[in-house]
């Protein structure tokens, strides 16, 4: 959604998109129980339940072990317990008010990877910037401390003329402006190619085919070294495909792919091309989001009068047109046989 966003707004004339990649230091260890409680309160989290949660947090006890010497315990009644399954959740819901204040600004969060897009148009940039400052003030209010070192911002700017922009500074530190970022694993270029994305990933699934041709000399099973295949190998080159495939060249595929010729050579059985893999990945994800009214692409999907196909995304450039949700309807309509769920039902 991060890149729908953004990619829409392009589409105006003279517009640009100011990305601010966010970085907050040791976010699972600062959560403060008397704020927590009075957030879920708000969200109207049963008090048993809130009741519960505060003694989860605190008063636990905790010790460090080296070797074989064991320190001390003491109690932490702040953060919540390292590698618990319930911390991410926690902190989903400890950040749940941390939203966008500004029309022309948007606020996308996975976990504890925060981003803050400002949608500019002809240069007026306030929005964004009091996006930023009202984002620092949340985290000074709520016990988080943004890592500005780490903190990155990426300029996405298609205009003929080439501009200046005024650096960004947060809490008096200047935040770096990069050429491309990596954000939950994927590289994302200023220019919004995928080259650099796409190598990366090769590379790795590189790595992983020569302990493959290793299996294969020991004599491995056919149907182990697929199943080695389909875990370690295919799962690389394949991550976060849905972002990337449709606007990739045909020399980024073509590196893929023979990578799979390579892999079916030494498995000695077809394997699914990377078109095969990227439709039946885009079907399955576009169900998904059919299945969900409350995912916020599910309004993207508006059925025609007809029943029978979605509305296709009309786009000015090929930069949107070449992106997931336009390239995922010209999919679906195509697909035979054609039975969509109802987008609004």
């Amino acid at each position: 959604m991060t890149l729908q966003t953004s990619l829409s707004h392009l589409e105006t004339r003279g517009s640009y998109v100011r990305m601010l990649f966010v970085d907050v230091s040791l976010a699972f260890n600062i959560i403060i129980p008397d704020i927590f409680i009075s957030k879920l309160l708000s969200l109207q989290i049963p008090p048993s339940t809130c009741h519960w949660i505060k003694d989860f947090l605190t008063n636990r006890p905790q010790h460090v072990k080296h070797g074989s010497h064991l320190s001390s315990s003491i109690l932490l009644s702040t953060g919540s317990p390292q590698g618990c399954v319930l911390s991410p959740l926690l902190y989903i819901l400890y950040t749940s008010d941390c939203t966008a204040s500004h029309p022309s600004t948007a606020i996308f969060k996975f976990v504890d990877d925060t981003t803050v897009v400002g949608l500019i148009t002809d240069g007026d940039e306030a929005a964004y910037w009091a996006e930023v400052r009202n984002l620092s003030r949340w985290c000074s209010d709520n016990n988080l401390t943004l890592n500005i070192q780490k903190t990155k911002e990426l300029i996405l700017d298609f205009r003929r003329h080439s501009h200046t922009y005024a650096p960004l500074l947060i809490n008096g530190e200047h935040v770096d402006c990069v050429p491309s970022i990596r954000f939950l694993g994927t590289i994302i270029s200023a220019d919004l190619s995928w080259s650099a994305n796409t190598r990366a990933l090769v590379k790795k699934a590189q790595q992983r085919l020569q302990l493959l041709r290793v299996l294969r000399r020991c004599g491995l099973d056919q149907k182990l070294l697929l199943a080695f295949y389909h875990c370690s190998v295919e799962s690389t080159f394949t991550y976060s495909l849905s972002v990337w495939y449709a606007g990739s060249t045909a020399e980024d595929r073509k590196a893929v792919q023979r990578t799979i010729n390579t892999a079916q050579r030494s498995i000695g059985c077809t394997l699914p091309s990377l078109e095969a893999i990227s439709r039946t990945r885009c079907l399955k994800r576009t169900a998904a989001i059919l299945r969900d009214p409350t995912h916020p692409a599910h309004c993207l999907f508006d059925l025609l009068p007809s029943g029978r196909r979605f509305r296709s995304v009309k786009p000015h450039t090929t930069r949107l047109s070449n992106s997931f949700f336009p390239w995922t309807i010209r999919t679906f309509n195509t697909t035979a046989p054609f039975n969509p769920p109802h987008p609004h039902q």
